[in-house]
């Protein structure tokens, strides 16, 4: 979702494009979670990068009119984990990554999706008021998005699993699991800032 935003300060690289597309080469978009349950400690807090996204852009660089991202669920990337009684291994990864596509059920639902067509300035950056459908389930949802002087653009949201139909991963009869909100960011700069 960070990266929707990046895209619509993005500049088009040919003359007065009205439209462009932009993917993971112009920012990183990730996913944070958090444990809970009786046995967190004994969890880790993980960052998953997704490797592939595309957003789609339309209107001029000044006030985008409309944004799609869409993000392949199955380029999920186990960055690393945070806690836990001992560190996050290589096969562990392996793991956690097929743990977190069963519990997306990304065969059933290979995409994620945000649609923006209501698109402001704010003192910030921008505010995009839009769709966002996770797991087969459609919410309406608004995304800020930071923009710096010096192009760098940049944006945290939280995602509730369970609005979107999804139940978090849970292990040890419920006594470590993922906690429910889930941090969306996105970092990356402006094209020719």
């Amino acid at each position: 979702m960070l990266a929707v935003f990046r895209a619509l300060l993005a500049r088009p690289t040919i003359g007065p494009v009205s439209s462009w597309t932009l993917g993971p080469e112009n920012g990183t978009l990730t996913l944070h979670t958090g444990v809970t349950g009786a046995a967190a400690r004994m969890g880790h807090r993980l960052t998953i990068v997704m490797d592939a996204w595309t957003i789609s852009v339309d209107g001029p660089d000044d006030q985008p009119s409309a944004v799609s991202l869409v993000v392949d669920v199955d380029s999920l990337r186990v960055e690393s984990g945070e806690g836990g009684l001992t560190p996050l291994t290589g096969p562990e990864k392996t793991i956690v990554r097929s743990n977190a596509l069963k519990t997306l059920n990304a065969q059933r639902f290979p995409t994620i999706e945000f649609h923006a067509e209501q698109i402001g300035k704010t003192a910030a950056g921008y505010v995009m008021r839009g769709a966002l459908t996770i797991h087969g389930a459609t919410r309406a949802v608004d995304i800020e998005l930071s923009v710096a002087a010096d192009g760098a653009l940049s944006l945290s949201t939280d995602v509730s699993q369970r609005a979107y139909g999804i139940k978090p991963f849970s292990m040890a009869m419920g006594s470590l699991k993922v906690a429910d909100a889930v941090t969306v960011s996105f970092e990356g700069r402006r094209p020719g800032a």
